[in-house]
């Protein structure tokens, strides 16, 4: 049996607790993150935000909000950028397109290819930027339709100057800080 976009939201308001995907008519209950993962992925949420909202180029959410894909599925990337003209008003439910530029950040219990299957699914959806990031090997992911993934290391640059001119972020300011 096939579930729906109905069955999820009965089983979010059931189990208020747990992050669910609906992924080829499943209902997929999501793992807590890792600590340090979920720390990568405020910081990239952040420094996403504080370049968009001030100059109101859209919004920016984390891993609760999810989207209502073409293919019917609903997923929550861990990041996500929607530009203004695309979503004007925030919807009370799920966002029903496809965000412009996806975050997806490896816990320890997640299994790279599996995340970089979600992120290939949202670019041919129509997303545009889909970025993988690797916190315990320190290194960024940048994929695209049509075009070889791009990794980045400490001491690169990340910019995505046709969805964010002038955004860069040092891949070293992504990482959990150490305090001596």
């Amino acid at each position: 049996m096939s579930l729906t976009i109905k069955d999820l939201e009965k089983a979010q308001q059931q189990l208020p607790d747990y992050r669910m995907e609906l992924v080829n008519g499943e209902i997929i209950v999501m793992s807590p993150s890792g600590y340090e993962s979920d720390e990568v992925a405020i910081e990239a949420a952040r420094q996403l935000s504080n370049w968009v909202r001030p100059r109101k180029l859209g919004r920016v959410t984390g891993s609760s909000a999810g989207f209502v894909l073409p293919n019917a599925d609903t997923r929550a990337p861990d990041v996500s950028f929607v530009q203004a003209e695309r979503l004007r008003r925030a919807p009370k439910s799920f966002a029903e397109l496809t965000p412009d530029l996806m975050v997806e950040v490896k816990s320890p219990t997640d299994s790279l290819v599996k995340l970089r299957e979600k992120i290939d699914e949202f670019l041919s959806l129509g997303t545009r930027v889909g970025i993988l990031i690797h916190p315990e090997q320190r290194w960024v992911e940048v994929r695209r339709t049509g075009q070889a993934p791009m990794r980045l290391n400490d001491g690169d640059v990340l910019t995505v100057p046709d969805l964010l001119p002038g955004w860069e972020v040092k891949i070293e300011e992504l990482w959990s800080p150490e305090f001596d």
